[in-house]
């Protein structure tokens, strides 16, 4: 009986503290979680505060963050030059020099790269450099990927941001490899189709499936400079006008139909 009755006593002893250990293994639980919760809920905070361009309705919210981009110009070099067939290479050209250009205006990382400008590729566009004096080239060697060349991911990365805007020739090659792989390495990333060239119109379609399938943005030209710049009202409004008019020769008409008006009302006033 006495056996019996210390089991008993035991037991009386040890039931109530249940409730109690699982009350306090849950208040732990929530004081591990409720801090990550809380600074993952600054962090979210601060993002959205920081980007660029987001107005208080949420427009732009979803639109490249100028502040958190780099461009990326792979392998525009001469010799790729001449297979391209998808698009003119004087447009290519264009585009890319206005790609350049923006991102001076912009104050927008440039990173330029080359597989083997000493062999038939031939080397870089000189135009890039020249617009982009700011751009920063990373040599490879040999790679076809840039993305498996170690400076060149480095020089990615030590800018701190996450927005990538490529554009190259191949688009198939140049570009798409190292898009999959900085996608895959948590990018964001946009490939520019009229700044980029392929051997043919099936070859840059296939591109664009792939692209798309993968999660990488296609986009133009003509859409990065709007999409970065946002809005007319800055002071770099007239220059960045200008880039419209390469990518879009005949909007040379419209400004050019807007500043005779102007005259010609000065010229009423007097």
């Amino acid at each position: 009986m006495t056996a019996m009755m210390q089991q008993r006593n035991r037991r009386r002893r040890t039931q109530p503290l249940a409730p109690a250990m699982r009350a306090l293994a849950a208040l732990l639980v929530v004081g591990l979680i409720w801090p990550q919760q809380i600074a993952m809920g600054q962090a979210a905070q601060r993002e959205s505060t920081t980007r660029t361009h987001v107005l208080n309705t949420g427009g732009g919210q979803a639109l490249i963050d100028p502040a958190d981009t780099v461009l990326l110009l792979l392998d525009h070099q001469s010799g790729l030059f001449q297979t391209v067939k998808d698009i003119s290479v004087a447009e290519l050209r264009a585009n890319t020099i206005a790609l350049a250009k923006l991102a001076t205006l912009l104050k927008i990382p440039v990173i330029t790269t080359a597989s083997e400008p000493n062999g038939p590729n031939g080397p870089p566009m000189p135009e890039i450099h020249q617009f982009a004096p700011h751009a920063v080239y990373v040599p490879r060697k040999g790679e076809v990927n840039a993305w498996d060349n170690e400076d060149f991911v480095k020089t990615v990365r030590s800018t701190g941001r996450k927005t990538l805007i490529m554009a190259g020739v191949w688009t198939s090659v140049c570009v798409m490899f190292p898009a999959l792989d900085a996608k895959a390495a948590g990018f964001k990333v946009y490939a520019v189709i009229d700044a980029s060239g392929d051997p043919s119109d099936l070859v840059s379609r296939t591109t664009l499936a792939r692209f798309t399938q993968a999660g990488v943005v296609p986009t133009s030209t003509n859409a990065v400079i709007s999409e970065t710049y946002r809005t007319w009202n800055r002071p770099e409004a007239g220059e960045l006008g200008k880039l419209l008019t390469i990518v879009a020769p005949n909007y040379t008409a419209v400004t050019e139909s807007y500043q005779k008006a102007q005259d010609v009302i000065k010229q009423q006033q007097k």
